[in-house]
């Protein structure tokens, strides 16, 4: 006698933890379509300059030293985290079309499960909306003309200066990070919008 067991059989972890992290990330009701394509463009357009950046840092040639990082912190330690925290950065985007932008996620000490005001989120991300916009357009703007902000020319060994492959993966990698600040501009006007305006509608 045989018995069935797919009702009893637990899920995997790997099939549990898939569902939560869609659950926690999925839009809100009443997120437009654009916002959200928008906030979920984010971490796509800061990806390829990680890429190129732990590429280049962890590549055969590369020596590891910096002349401008401390003695005690490797040029590849320093990759990393930089990368880590740029896609951290761009990933609190999702956060603006997602249930974790309006109430904070339990696990966080004494807020967890607060809401969250809408000026806490508003602020911050067009601060960052601003910065991005005009730090990565300067600085693209800047190497496309080979002149630095200061407007001195570029060291020779600069990686937009290199011809060939090399200037190219650089500004395949770079070029997308114009996009961040105008993205993330966008989906912090939507969310003012549906946290404040939206609810002043429905009182």
């Amino acid at each position: 006698m045989t018995t069935s067991t797919s009702l009893t059989t637990p899920r995997p972890p790997a099939g549990r933890l898939r569902t939560a992290w869609r659950k926690a990330h999925a839009p809100v009701p009443g997120v437009p379509r654009w916002a959200r394509n928008a906030a979920y463009a984010v971490p796509l357009v800061v990806l390829p300059s990680t890429i190129w950046r732990l590429g280049a840092a962890f590549s055969p040639d590369a020596d590891g030293k910096d002349g401008n990082l401390p003695s005690w912190l490797p040029g590849e330690v320093y990759v990393f985290l930089l990368s880590a925290l740029s896609e951290l950065l761009a990933f609190a985007a999702v956060g603006l079309v997602a249930a974790w932008g309006e109430v904070f996620p339990r696990w966080i000490p004494w807020l967890g499960g607060r809401r969250v005001r809408p000026l806490t989120a508003v602020v911050p991300a067009a601060l960052g909306a601003f910065v991005l916009t005009v730090m990565w357009t300067a600085l693209i703007i800047g190497d496309a003309m080979n002149v630095t902000v200061r407007g001195d020319e570029s060291p020779a060994d600069y990686p937009g200066n290199q011809g060939g492959w090399d200037g190219i993966l650089f500004y395949a990698g770079y070029l997308p990070l114009v996009l961040w600040g105008p993205l993330l501009g966008a989906v912090t006007v939507a969310y003012w919008r549906r946290r404040v305006s939206g609810s002043t509608r429905t009182r």
